[in-house]
């Protein structure tokens, strides 16, 4: 009974010491690959950072704009003003013709135009509806937003400062008329993300989707390197004990990472943050580990460096679109919205921002979560069977040569 206890413990201590040394075998390949360096380790750093300077601003504020004021009565310079006021507008330009407005546009001098035609105060005078027209560019979503939203809100105070006059005239106080105005009073508050920003909104989805393309291109990197040039690292164990050698090593990298990004860069840029940094780890562990194991699927792939880096950067941008940032994952097309769960990430990110920026509870993200994990248990299979067989392969080579 002794003897089979001190062989079992014998076997565990035999096995630690290969994944150790898996590990260190790993690390030495990353060490000594100045690409796999730069997307490990630089990337994270540098991809953060420059995306949250980009959009420190959080929202566009000021877009310039012309104003063409055909009227020129003082309603309509009042108007002008109000849209100068306004947080989103700019006028930079006041023209006389659409033509010159136009002509503006185009060079890139302004990003939209708002005419104020030429019957406009006599038209409100005569307790008629007077109208302007907005040129917004609507082939840049924002911009166009921006515009549009200053507009209304120009337009909405001048025409209830109108209304509430009128009403005062007709014999009723100035309280009675704003309520006359506006019987219905609507408070907004915006959760999560209280300015609005869009930085506050994409950064942390951009820096988990970096995470893991960058852990995928790394891993592929690492494995063509060492097919390019036909040798191996020295590994000892079989499958198991390589796959948990290895996953140790990218493990600890992006743990580390993470210290970067969701910790220093999060305070730098005051991003919200209602999860608390630790308990982040609940999400990220099992999408580190997932992504890992894909990583060393997808790696026997390719058989030169250049071509993971080739496929993964290009498979970047389609991540992206389907991990719900740009388009809700819901208003894909069923096939696209099923594939994308091929992606750790799909189900990382909205699992990821519950916590982190709603601070939900584990029932608000529960799906997502179990997903991550039966996902890690696929991806971990997977690699496992790849990785047997290919040591299958290796130890026939070696008989042969024998």
């Amino acid at each position: 009974m002794k003897e089979s206890f001190y062989i079992y413990i014998k076997r565990i201590q035999t096995g630690l010491s290969q994944v150790a040394y898996n590990c260190n075998q790993e690390l030495k390949a990353i060490i000594h690959d100045s690409g796999a360096i730069l997307i490990l380790f630089l990337a994270l750093i540098i991809y953060p950072i420059i995306y949250s300077i980009a959009y420190k601003n959080e929202v566009l504020k000021e877009s310039e704009i012309a104003v063409i004021d055909l009227d020129k009565s003082s309603l309509s310079r009042t108007y002008s003003r109000m849209l100068d006021a306004t947080e989103q507008i700019h006028v930079t330009y006041k023209l006389e013709s659409l033509l010159e407005a136009e002509s503006l546009f185009y060079e890139g001098k302004i990003k939209g135009i708002i005419l104020i035609p030429n019957d406009f105060e006599k038209r409100v005078l005569q307790n008629k509806q007077s109208q302007v027209i907005v040129y917004a560019d609507a082939s840049y979503v924002l911009i166009y937003k921006q515009l549009y939203s200053g507009a209304v809100a120009a337009t909405s105070t001048l025409s209830a400062g109108i209304e509430v006059k009128q009403l005062v005239a007709n014999g009723n106080t100035f309280t009675q008329a704003v309520e006359k105005l506006s019987p219905l009073d609507i408070s907004t508050y915006q959760l999560y993300n209280p300015a609005a920003g869009y930085a506050t909104f994409i950064i942390p989805a951009i820096i988990l989707i970096a995470m893991q393309q960058t852990l995928l291109i790394g891993i592929g990197l690492v494995g063509g390197t060492f097919k390019e040039k036909n040798k191996k690292i020295s590994q000892r164990g079989g499958a198991f004990t390589i796959i948990a050698g290895k996953t140790l090593t990218y493990l600890i990298i992006y743990v580390i990472n993470s210290f970067t990004a969701f910790l220093l860069i999060y305070s730098w840029f005051d991003y919200p943050d209602k999860g608390g940094f630790l308990q982040s780890f609940f999400v990220l562990i099992p999408y580190f580990l997932s992504t890992i194991f894909l990583g060393f699927i997808v790696s026997v792939l390719f058989k030169k460096r250049v071509h993971s880096l080739l496929f993964l950067v290009f498979l970047s941008p389609i991540v992206l679109f389907v991990s719900g940032i740009s388009w809700p994952i819901e208003a894909l097309p069923k096939i696209i919205h099923v594939l994308s769960y091929i992606f750790p990430s799909t189900l990382a990110v909205p699992a990821f921002l519950k916590l982190k920026i709603q601070g939900s509870d584990f029932s608000s993200f529960e799906t997502e979560w179990y997903g991550l994990i039966l996902q890690m248990i696929i991806y971990f299979l997977g690699a496992i069977i790849i990785y047997a067989y290919n040591l299958k392969k290796v130890n026939k080579v070696i008989e042969i040569q024998e």
